[in-house]
């Protein structure tokens, strides 16, 4: 009773007051987070600390009456909780661009899976910004302004501290270099990265315009007798490290590992590590430096329309309102089956198959593989590696969500197998070409890190598992492919091979085929430079610049890729 009187009696200039030290102080956690986290120089970390003090308490001051301006900024309010939870994840890294645009293309389901193993962070946050909402919204209901001498104080302070870090920030240009403010100031370079999303969203909208009247003018330089049959899988969030057939421990891959004729790919990594942009510029023949073009030319399903063949596009995901819908609707069938496991991908390509016996097949199916939870992507059956539990994301959870990883890997086999097997018992001339977008992180090493679409990368979800399998009838009608691409299993590439790969699989021809970049072709150049797409989408090439440590490169040789 007396703490309810204590609080009944407190001033409404305390109110006030309250309510904007809160907003100064819980909104500047990021700052201090990223000070800590971030490889800043010593001008770029005090300007981060002091710069943005200075603008939240001119902000907060802003007007006389108290919590108006708490309102006003809840776009910091969600900057900062979402950077929390970004680095209770991660555990480095600002919100990149591509955070946003997956935040607006991913679906609900996928959302609830995450949000449900990270309700830790999800809380801290909730407990620390809602209580503070609650509280401004009090105080402009009951109209409370700030005490003068109060409001007086913070404001020259944030003028003071506003000047001392603009003497930081021209310390930090001077001294340190790059674009200090634009890429380094929290929250301004969340601003920018908000607007690169926004503008890449645009130009996903805008597609159907930018890309009208685009032509392949493909044509097909072979063909078989008989009708021809091409898969190209897109597996999700599988890194080659935790499959059997590139030297793993564990049997992941029994059933593809008992095959003889399946040419594994062993130097292949994204050119994204986020779903959304790396699966178009796999459906796309855009080099990795032109990712403005992407706009403007269709994808694989219209260059093989343009060939003559009968196309389609199977998805088990939903459509994300992403690049990818757009690339996809450009064949002539499009099918989103949302189902619980992704071997319904594999009873559907066999009624495609069955029910199509005249037509040439070119059929393009998006897996849900490994996507986080794991536990999630695979029946009971395939429960090998145990335990498994749906688990929160924490260290001591590290081994049953390997466990679990490595089961839908298990289960990814399965489906695989069962594909290849589905393809070869049609006996065409038939090929099967997999890769998986990009990796993911599994808490592997010092650095904790988990899941993937970070702005910065690791090895884990940049070297990806690929291969290709090739029927009888086609290794015997198109034998220089089918050599070439056991030449090149070795080759360095890039996930940009596979829309080049597929076309010359199939014997498709076009302007914009590049052989030098295909697999199967004994032209593969070797001595390419590698290129990662940045969250900025700049095109650099692999090793320092995009963040890789000694660690990384350490994994690299230990799976035998001596050069990036």
């Amino acid at each position: 009773m007396k703490l309810f009187n204590d609080i009944k009696h407190i001033s409404p200039e305390r109110w006030s007051a309250l309510a904007a030290i809160w907003f100064v102080v819980s909104v500047m956690l990021p700052n201090i987070m990223l000070t800590a986290t971030e490889n800043y120089g010593f001008w770029t970390a005090a300007c981060n600390l002091v710069l943005p003090s200075g603008i939240y308490l001119l902000w907060v001051t802003a007007a006389r009456r108290g919590g108006v301006m708490v309102l006003w900024g809840f776009i910091f309010i969600f900057f900062a909780a979402f950077q929390i939870v970004l680095l209770s994840l991660f555990g480095n890294s600002i919100i990149g661009a591509d955070m946003f645009t997956n935040l607006l293309t991913t679906n609900p389901g996928e959302a609830s899976e995450l949000l449900a193993n990270i309700g830790g962070s999800v809380a801290i946050v909730f407990a620390l910004f809602l209580p503070l909402l609650a509280l401004s919204i009090f105080i402009v209901v009951k109209r409370y302004r700030y005490g003068a001498t109060f409001r007086r104080r913070m404001r020259r302070s944030g003028a003071a501290a506003m000047a001392a870090g603009l003497v930081l920030l021209l310390a930090a240009y001077l001294f340190e270099g790059g674009s200090v403010l634009r890429d380094r100031i929290f929250p301004v370079n969340v601003s920018y990265n908000l607007g690169l999303g926004i503008s890449e969203l645009i130009n996903v909208r805008r597609y159907d315009a930018t890309s009208e009247g685009f032509s392949y003018d493909a044509r097909r330089t072979g063909r078989s007798d008989g009708r021809e049959v091409y898969v190209f899988v897109i597996g999700e969030a599988s890194r080659a490290c935790n499959w059997q057939l590139y030297g793993y421990g564990r049997e992941t891959t029994p059933r593809l590992a008992r095959r003889n004729d399946i040419c594994l790919f062993r130097n292949i990594v994204t050119q994204s590590n986020t779903t959304h942009k790396s699966v178009p510029m796999i459906l796309s023949s855009v080099s990795t430096d032109r990712h403005d073009e992407l706009y403007r030319r269709t994808g694989l399903p219209a260059l093989f329309n343009e060939a003559g063949f009968d196309t389609w596009f199977v998805s088990n995901q939903a459509p994300q309102g992403a690049m990818i819908d757009n690339l996809a609707d450009d064949a002539d069938h499009v099918e989103y089956l949302s189902s619980d496991y992704d071997m319904s991908l594999v009873e559907r390509t066999g009624a495609i198959i069955r029910d199509n016996p005249d037509r040439d097949l070119f059929i393009i199916l998006h897996c849900y593989g490994s996507h986080f939870c794991y536990h999630q992507r695979y029946p009971r059956d395939f429960a090998r590696f145990m335990p498994d539990d749906n688990v929160s994301i924490s260290e001591q959870h590290a081994q049953q969500l390997l466990n679990a990883y490595d089961n839908s890997i298990l289960y990814t086999d399965h489906v695989l197998a069962s594909l290849v097997e589905t393809v070869e018992a049609d006996g065409s001339c038939a090929a099967v070409l997999y890769c998986s977008d990009h990796g993911e992180d599994l808490l592997d090493d010092s650095r904790r890190r988990f899941l993937h679409a970070s702005p910065t990368v690791t090895y884990y979800q940049l070297h990806v598992a690929a291969f290709a399998w090739f029927s009888e009838k086609y290794r015997e009608l198109y034998p220089e492919r089918f050599e070439a691409a056991v030449a090149n299993t070795a080759a360095p590439a890039t996930t940009r091979a596979l829309f080049h790969t597929a076309a010359d699989m199939a014997s498709v021809e076009s302007p914009y085929v590049d052989v030098s970049v295909a697999l199967t072709s004994s032209d593969f150049d070797c001595d390419a430079p590698r290129f990662y797409l940045d969250d900025h989408n700049h095109a650099e090439e692999f090793g320092s610049a995009i963040g890789l440590t000694d660690e990384d490169m350490t994994m690299f040789r230990k799976m035998g890729i001596e050069r990036l």
